[in-house]
């Protein structure tokens, strides 16, 4: 029997919700919009620890526990029942030191293997680009998610003949218009799941100067502390955040949200923002989900120097500021709000990039990806 790639079973190796991670929501919306074009998606959950079963959009049919060694056979037959296993890579995802774990799932599954690389270090350990090496002698095709991704990957690891193709992050675009009264503050908004190296502490210390705006802009934090940082520090970053907070004096202008919504209230919030800014700490972040969900919402984007942000703001979507610099980011957010022309023009550009990064398109590249794998297995059957 034939299988076109649109009609294929797609195996995704992944964090799946409940799990409050951007993995999870990715895999899931990359899954949704395969299904779309017919195809058939099955998850294998992978797991820090064993934990009840919850629904899930897409049948489970297995889980990799980090904590249980002997769940990785199940893990390979399931993929080994689909057409194409789609594993999502990130150091910290698997079992092992820098997930190492995974490589013996890869060294199993015998259908096409297409690996999403989430993280590409630009300067990683010996042991890191051991792993990342080992991973991409085993995949049939590597994904990277930027340009810059890719030549991060093809400068610092052994390639060899793996092929990589470049799909970027999708996004749900929206057509909402925001609700907002005419004399309501602008708003400032950073979220998804809050640790160290958000670099919050910075938009915190600039909003002390923008008192004599009028009126003054808001600065919400929206997001739950990440699980693992949660686990391992506790809540003490936040704790850090609302002494901050308290240390500027701007109890008044900035506001926590600890929480984590569904897709339509989270959306709602992101087309209302005057601005959304990411001010990370690193200047290595090869991917950033928040900034291409921005973008798919049309908002003005402020954001530090990484990869990903250079290559999607370059042609005028944002304002690209300096790491750990209250004083550039004041600058920044005191043109967008007191400047309409350049706000409505960065808007603007964010809205005409945003078709191209909408799931459907993405899936239409993961499905042109898998094609010629599909193709030399139905010539082998």
């Amino acid at each position: 029997m034939t299988v076109r790639s649109s009609q294929a079973t797609y195996g995704i190796l992944s964090s799946t919700p409940p799990t409050p991670c951007g993995i999870a929501t990715f895999s899931v919306a990359l899954g949704t919009a395969l299904r779309r074009r017919g195809a058939t998606v099955n998850m294998v959950r992978v797991l820090d620890r064993p934990e009840a079963r919850s629904p899930s959009v897409f049948p489970v049919l297995a889980e990799l526990v980090a904590t249980d060694p002997s769940t990785a056979t199940a893990s390979i037959e399931a993929l080994n029942r689909c057409d194409v296993a789609i594993v999502q890579h990130e150091y910290g995802l698997y079992g092992g030191t820098d997930g190492s774990d995974v490589l013996r799932v890869l060294d199993g599954v015998r259908v096409p293997k297409l690996v999403v690389l989430h993280t590409v270090l630009p300067n990683p350990t010996a042991h890191q680009r051991n792993i990342l090496n080992a991973v991409i002698a085993q995949a049939d095709q590597i994904v990277v998610m930027t340009q810059a991704a890719a030549s991060a990957l093809e400068a610092v690891n052994d390639v060899g003949l793996t092929p990589v193709e470049v799909i970027p992050h999708g996004a749900t675009v929206t057509s909402m218009v925001a609700n907002r009264q005419i004399d309501a503050p602008p708003l400032l908004l950073t979220w998804g799941l809050i640790g160290p190296g958000k670099g919050i502490e910075w938009v915190i210390d600039a909003m002390a100067g923008l008192r004599d705006l009028t009126p003054t802009p808001q600065y919400l934090v929206m997001g739950r502390t990440h699980p693992k940082v949660l686990a391992n520090e506790g809540d003490a970053y936040r704790h850090m955040l609302e002494k901050r907070v308290r240390a500027n004096g701007v109890g008044d202008l900035v506001r926590f949200d600890n929480a984590y919504y569904d897709l339509d209230y989270l959306t709602s919030v992101i087309t209302s923002a005057d601005a959304v800014i990411l001010p990370y700490d690193s200047s290595d972040q090869a991917t950033s989900g928040v900034l291409v969900d921005a973008i798919a919402a049309g908002r003005p984007v402020i954001a530090t120097s990484f990869p990903h942000s250079r290559e999607l703001l370059g042609t005028g979507a944002g304002i690209i500021v300096n790491h750990r610099d209250p004083a550039s980011i004041h600058d920044a957010i005191r043109r967008v709000v007191t400047e309409p022309a350049l706000a409505s023009s960065m808007a603007r550009e964010a809205r005409s990039l945003a078709p191209g990064l909408s799931w459907d398109a993405v899936a239409e590249q993961y499905v042109r990806t898998a094609r010629p794998f599909l193709q030399r297995a139905n010539a082998d059957a």
